[in-house]
């Protein structure tokens, strides 16, 4: 969605995952309480309009409806649209829009349509454009959606190793669907996130329901896309359209079957959640549209696997003596079904051979023979069997005749289809104004089907309850996608973060564990707040409302960002859009730049998410950031432990990491070279690099000119007076004696005069 205040440069972007009642769409709209309304084209085609156009129309009555062509939906011209036009100040949102298709497309199509009707185009740079999240959810953006594994692992992504793979054993594509969007846009509201544990825990509780939900759930179709074909309309009666809306409606059919098992599954449940699905699937129009279609439709028409048994299916699905001339078609198809399996018979009397009858929906009807292949070469068939293939101890293969037959199978088919689709679609002119309710029986469907999917990932491991506080604290928490990789449970670590400490740095040398225990806190919040148990011993959350994370260390060739560029847009995107209840994660900032550059961009970033209370999470091997805790209280240190123990084959100390985070500093020196040592580079190499390490970093080797030693004790004097000016709380009297305390500093280690050398004026 995109909008634009004609009255005052500003546009509003949004993309986010609703449900078929298109709930979100409309609270959204009511919100803009828009004038006009723009939709591509093809959504309002007149008799086939969409269900989104037609809930829009009839909710917003007094407000203009434009249709523009479709083409100009267009996501790369949006991006360009938004590239030209957003000031300076707003150029972050394109960080969040730039893998955001839907919303770039709506931009498009709303500037192509504004600057046609206002005839004019606005000026370079002049709009105001920011990207605004669904309410009542958490916003995550792209990059933190990839740089957590969200949803695809960022090593293989055909593997299952992410958050959605932890918690994915949903039994229905919609209930797949809904954790996805959930996982990407979790949950704010308190009281909705307790509903769903409320859900969770009586699962877990109650066996029988579990079990017995588990099996109704799993014998849903995908009602989603099933609504979506049923509505449309095709424009040509096609065989494939026909042989569609029939398989549609035994699907439709054994969808509202399953209604009545469903409930009485939910009749003795306690919590309010599934009180309220239960009382959804006592609409009376479940049992309306089914009488309906029972009344036209075989009572043992049903959805069943095989295509030769779906054809049966839908050749049989309309009752006898409707149509004589139907009964009278399938009559014939019958004779020619049985002519084929006879004549197929007789073939293997007539050869001796083991023949059998086979379908596939690509041949039709064909021959089959399992035997020993090595003893019978395909040369060695009878003459008359035409087509043949080897598979395995398999061969398959035709005849002249068959052939013929098939064609005729085909054509009587395609008679029964276009009779039966001429009924079905009279069938469905008349259930068309009760489909409504079949919106929230998918909607039911899957998010029982998703809180089933939390129930199960609990049973297979030690999760928890959270709670919600303004704390976070986590007790012996861990990483669960770890725990599903790795072969023993992961390393559990506590976490404490509250309003008065809310900025933690973590220290600690290479592979130590900084970067997972940063994403194990996030997943451990997105896990929480979409109403998951979490992997923890106990677990209290404060609700997140953005979560900003600042990991990957990539270049990026598209937007021709290096390590350091691209790292630079990422913190200026957090720092221009993180408030009081983000949670924010920075892994290594300043690794793409100098050290000292880096120190002072680590440092700067620290202090002015120090003047928030988001809770911010801070790793770094810059161990001067860590006294800035010297200068706010607000600031907690703290590190990973490693031991150190004797390689007694190599005769070297080698590296033990335990992964346990403790308070304070890490003591660990030169770790860098450790962890190289530990690698396959030279011995040499190593030696040479530890020389000079320690050549560099001894102080007579630092040669410092009495010009250095001045603009130093300058450098000195101009940040602490700068830090008493924002900070200091001191009375007169004591700011004064602070005062004269750095005077008489600058003047010690400032040379004097004499020593500096002379200038010499060009």
């Amino acid at each position: 969605m995109a909008s634009i205040d004609l009255k005052s440069p500003q546009i509003i972007l949004s993309q986010f995952a609703d449900n078929t009642t298109y709930a979100k769409v409309i609270t959204k709209l009511k919100v803009l309480s828009p004038l006009e309304i723009i939709m591509s084209n093809t959504a309002c085609v007149v008799g086939n309009s969409t269900k989104l156009f037609t809930l829009v129309t009839e909710n917003f009555k007094n407000v203009n409806f434009t249709t523009v062509q479709r083409k100009y939906f267009n996501e790369t011209k949006g991006l360009e649209y938004i590239e030209q036009l957003c000031t300076a100040e707003f150029s972050s949102v394109l960080m969040e829009v730039q893998s955001r298709y839907y919303c770039l497309a709506a931009a498009a199509a709303l500037l192509k349509y504004v600057e046609f009707i206002q005839n004019s185009v606005y000026a370079p740079k002049s709009l105001k454009i920011y990207f605004q999240g669904s309410e009542q959810t958490a916003m995550v953006d792209s990059s933190s959606a990839q740089n957590l594994e969200l949803l695809v692992n960022s090593q293989d992504y055909r593997n299952n190793h992410t958050l959605f793979g932890v918690l994915n054993y949903t039994k229905t594509a919609g209930g797949s669907r809904r954790l996805r969007s959930n996982i990407l846009e979790p949950l704010v509201d308190v009281e909705t996130i307790n509903m769903r544990l409320d859900c969770v825990q009586e699962l877990l509780q109650d066996e029988e329901l579990f079990f017995g939900l588990q099996s109704v759930i799993s014998r849903f179709l995908d009602t989603e896309q099933l609504l979506s074909v049923l509505v449309q309309i095709p424009k040509q009666d096609t065989v494939n359209a026909a042989e569609s809306k029939i398989t549609n409606l035994i699907y439709l059919k054994h969808t509202l079957e399953l209604v009545d098992p469903l409930k009485v599954t939910l009749k003795n449940c306690s919590t309010p959640l599934l009180r309220a699905y239960y009382g959804s699937l006592e609409d009376k129009r479940f049992g309306l549209i089914l009488e309906k279609i029972k009344t036209v439709i075989n009572d043992d028409a049903r959805y069943m696997k095989g295509c030769l048994n779906m054809r049966t299916q839908k050749c049989y699905a309309v009752r006898s003596n409707i149509s004589e001339f139907l009964d009278r078609a399938r009559r014939t198809y019958t004779e020619i079904v049985d002519d084929i399996a006879g004549m197929i018979s007789q073939l293997a009397e007539k050869y001796g051979l083991p023949l059998r009858t086979s379908f596939s929906s690509a041949r039709g009807f064909f021959i089959q023979m399992t035997t020993d292949c090595a003893a019978i070469s395909s040369d060695q068939l009878p003459s008359e069997f035409i087509k043949i293939s080897k598979v395995k101890n398999s061969y398959s293969f035709t005849s002249a005749d068959l052939i013929k037959m098939n064609e005729r199978c085909q054509e009587s088919l395609r008679e029964i289809y276009h009779m039966t689709y001429m009924i079905v679609c009279k069938l469905l002119s008349e259930i068309y104004e009760h489909i409504h309710c079949l919106y929230k029986l998918s909607d039911t469907v899957s998010m029982l089907d998703m809180l089933l999917s939390f129930a199960h990932a609990c049973t297979l491991s030690d999760y928890v309850r959270p709670e919600f506080t303004d704390t976070l604290a986590i007790k012996q928490g861990w990483h669960p996608i770890l725990e599903k990789i790795s072969a023993e449970k992961p390393v559990a670590n506590n976490t404490y973060i509250t309003e008065g400490s809310n900025v933690v740095i973590i220290t600690g040398p290479n592979m130590s564990g900084k970067s997972t225990y940063l994403k194990q806190i996030a997943l451990c919040q997105i896990m929480a707040q979409i109403g998951s148990y979490v992997p923890a011993e106990y677990a209290s959350f404060r609700i997140a409302e953005q979560i900003f994370t600042r990991i990957s260390t990539d270049d990026d060739i598209e937007t021709n960002s290096s390590t350091f560029m691209k790292e630079m847009k990422e913190i200026a995107y957090i720092l221009h859009n993180a408030n009081d209840k983000s949670l924010i994660l920075i892994d290594e900032l300043g690794r793409g730049t100098n050290t000292e550059e880096g120190i002072g961009i680590s440092y700067a970033v620290c202090e002015h998410l120090l003047s928030k209370k988001a809770f911010t999470l801070f790793t770094t091997h810059f161990l001067e950031l860590c006294h800035i805790d010297a200068l706010y209280l607000n600031v907690e240190n703290m590190h990973f432990e490693v031991q150190h123990v004797k390689n007694t084959s190599r005769n070297k100390d080698a590296i033990l990491y335990t992964y346990k985070l403790s308070r304070g500093l890490t003591e660990e020196k030169n770790y860098g070279l450790k962890a190289a040592e530990a690698s396959s580079l030279p011995p040499s190499i190593v030696l040479d690099a530890r020389e000079i390490t320690t050549q560099i970093t001894s102080p007579q080797n630092q040669r410092s000119s009495p010009e250095m030693d001045r603009w130093r004790a300058v450098y000195h004097l101009a940040t602490r007076l700068v830090q008493a000016a924002r900070n200091s709380q001191l009375e007169p009297d004591k700011l004064r004696a602070y005062l004269s305390n750095l005077k008489k500093t600058y003047e010690k280690d400032c040379p004097r005069a004499a020593d500096l050398p002379e200038r010499t004026e060009e």
